[in-house]
């Protein structure tokens, strides 16, 4: 056997007679003094959790169980709130903005590289759809944790921005957005719904572009091009462009008419770097390329089946 350390504690047992009795008598009081210890570790310990929580922790029984539903894909939706207001106050063009298009891809590419698991976005006008992953455990699935940090997210990077897209026009008063969290169960009622969002921006930008030219260019109030309007068919609006205005609505931006779709791909960026060699007094400025993933926006059609078989990873569980 080895040695006791220093500071060990070490009982010899007994040879017998009254130093017998005296050992049972100590290691008598040694059980009950640690049977005794032990009762009172117990009290502190009870006292401790019974401390940490104090009369008012029954009001957390009134919070919502808002656990998105397992195996669904999550898409958080963003609309600028009263933005008819806001463009008319910060200048938007009509009928499309492109620094204020270009601004919302912005805040859409941020949300997507600072928050996880979203897999791709869509959007359009004043809002984005935000789609994360199936087999995402991000805040334990809460809706209320997806929305509210996708809103936050956005809604700051646009006021962050705000000067890089409009130089000349300062920012008034903050924008705000509003935000819904929607789970469909597999890939073919998610994909219905974001060809339901590009379906919108096809209908919407189509009447835009009829509304304002007939305001802009044949000298209409709005009341007057509205009523020109009304039940006018897609057919009827197409007509109206190119025998009034010499536009073929088929050549107009696809940005315009498609929206903008958020995939993430591999990107090669050039930077410039100094690099000193041991013989040089001073270093060479050299280009250094490097590969990353990052969000990269397109403008395409995402209806029919070929952007997903080109881009199968993104429906792909295992992605």
């Amino acid at each position: 056997m080895g040695l006791p350390g220093r500071g060990s504690l070490v009982f010899h047992p007994p040879r017998g007679g009254v130093e017998a009795g005296m050992w049972v008598s100590h290691n008598v009081k040694v059980r009950d003094c640690l049977a005794s210890t032990s009762v009172t570790l117990k009290r502190c310990l009870k006292l401790g959790v019974t401390m940490a929580k104090s009369k008012f922790e029954y009001v957390r029984d009134f919070e919502t169980d808002d656990t998105c539903l397992p195996h669904c894909w999550v898409v958080v939706r963003l609309d600028g709130r009263n933005f008819h207001r806001f463009s008319e106050k910060h200048s938007f063009a009509k009928p499309n903005d492109i620094r204020a298009l270009h601004l919302m891809t912005k805040c859409a590419q941020t949300v997507m590289e600072e928050l996880e698991d979203i897999v791709i976005a869509y959007g359009q006008s004043d809002e984005y759809s935000f789609v994360f992953k199936r087999k995402s455990n991000w805040f334990k699935r809460r809706a209320s944790k997806f929305m509210t940090h996708v809103a936050s997210q956005f809604a700051s990077s646009y006021v962050f921005y705000w000067r890089d897209y409009f130089e000349d026009q300062p920012l008034l008063y903050p924008p705000g957005f509003d935000g819904r969290v929607v789970v469909y169960p597999n890939n073919q009622t998610l994909k219905d719904y974001l060809s339901w969002r590009q379906a919108d921006c096809h209908i919407n930008n189509l009447y835009n572009t009829v509304f304002w030219a007939l305001v802009q260019q044949s000298g209409l109030t709005p009341a007057q091009a509205q009523e020109r309007l009304q039940g006018t068919l897609a057919a009827d609006k197409n007509e109206i462009l190119y025998s009034e205005f010499n536009i073929n609505y088929n050549n107009e931006p696809l940005l315009y008419r498609k929206g903008t779709v958020l995939i993430w791909q591999k990107v090669d960026e050039v930077t410039t770097k100094e690099v000193k060699l041991p013989a040089e007094m001073e270093g060479k400025k050299m280009a250094v390329t490097r590969t990353r993933t990052k969000p990269v926006p397109l403008h395409c059609d995402i209806i029919g089946d070929a952007f997903w078989k080109e881009h199968s990873e993104i429906l792909d569980e295992d992605s």
